[in-house]
């Protein structure tokens, strides 16, 4: 993958950067880089690799997240990972949910940076493709630059050149995992200093980014920016993606995304899949435009059930003027 493909990224989302997502999000940037939600070496393992790792070729640059914390699984989950073609493995070192941590899984592993460079390393072995890591700035009340360096030192080599930072610590106990993307204090300036500590590394900055001019502004300190909930909720900002961070020429528009992922929705529909799986990644599309309350609405009451079908979709849509 070319470094420069980092330069914008739309982080890993449970429940919502599945397949379907990213056929549409790609549909309105070619150039963004896109991950998978973060999948367990233990689902890739014991369950249908078909169904979590499949794709359309249509999405790269695409990265696959894992979860785990045994390097023997992990190499193996790398292994199959490029079997299904991804450009790059990642490795989850920054989810705080009481549920991953009970499996040794994400954030409570920066607790253990001989582990994670262990884990990296096993991976990097098995794999053709670049492995990084994405992970936060520090755990619970540790608010000191030197222990995130320490971690980064660590972790860091030609195993592992490609940090995904998260500028918030993570707090283990007694805050949810939404709290714990929202409470923690932001610290940008230390994923800066971390870029100006470790030059030889690309440095990618995530948390709290809402717009395309915040992009610029972190652009100028790192190498890259990945956003979370702002591009899947108003995902219409990655309409000017590629014209804004990439300054490549495009005529996208909302029209010609919603045209594209209308005809993917129906051939998936016709292998199997139901509409509602699909549908609700268009809404980000719509955000702040006249009508797009009603057309959610309407798609929330008949896109379920024996009424779903492609004409709710449809009259969901002509409820939104989207040529604005």
């Amino acid at each position: 993958m070319q470094k420069d493909s980092r330069r914008f990224c739309i982080a890993p989302m449970i429940d919502f950067t599945d397949r379907h997502f990213r056929y549409m999000a790609r549909l309105a940037s070619q150039k963004a880089t896109l991950f998978t939600e973060m999948i367990t070496t233990g689902a890739i393992l014991n369950g249908n690799q078909d169904f979590l790792l499949g794709h359309s070729p249509s999405e790269h640059p695409l990265v696959l997240q894992l979860g785990g914390s045994n390097p023997h699984e992990l190499a193996q989950c790398a292994t199959i990972g490029n079997q299904f073609g991804y450009d790059e493995i990642n490795l989850n070192v920054g989810c705080p949910s009481d549920k991953v941590q009970h499996h040794k899984i994400g954030a409570c592993l920066m607790a253990e940076p001989s582990l994670v460079r262990e884990c990296l390393q096993a991976m990097a072995e098995q794999s053709p493709v670049p492995v990084t890591i994405k992970h936060r700035i520090g755990l619970d009340n540790d608010d000191s630059y030197d222990t995130l360096a320490a971690f980064v030192d660590q972790v860091q080599g030609p195993h592992c050149e490609v940090f995904y930072v998260h500028a918030r610590n993570a707090i283990l106990q007694g805050l949810s995992p939404k709290q714990n993307r929202q409470i923690p204090p932001l610290q940008y300036a230390k994923v800066y200093r971390l870029k100006q500590d470790f030059p030889h590394l690309q440095i990618i900055i995530n948390g709290g980014i809402e717009s395309l001019s915040d992009c610029q502004t972190h652009l100028s300190q790192v190498d890259g920016v990945m956003l979370g909930r702002a591009a899947y909720h108003n995902s219409a900002l990655l309409l000017d993606v590629d014209q804004q961070i990439y300054a490549t020429k495009t005529s996208v528009t909302r029209r010609g995304v919603v045209d594209g992922y209308l005809a993917y929705m129906t051939e998936q529909h016709a292998q199997g899949t139901a509409w509602h799986h699909m549908s609700k990644h268009l809404m980000g599309l719509f955000q702040g435009l006249p009508g797009a309350r009603n057309m959610r609405r309407h798609l929330s009451e008949n896109i379920h059930g024996a009424r779903a079908s492609l004409t709710v979709i449809e009259d969901a849509l002509s409820l939104v003027d989207y040529d604005l």
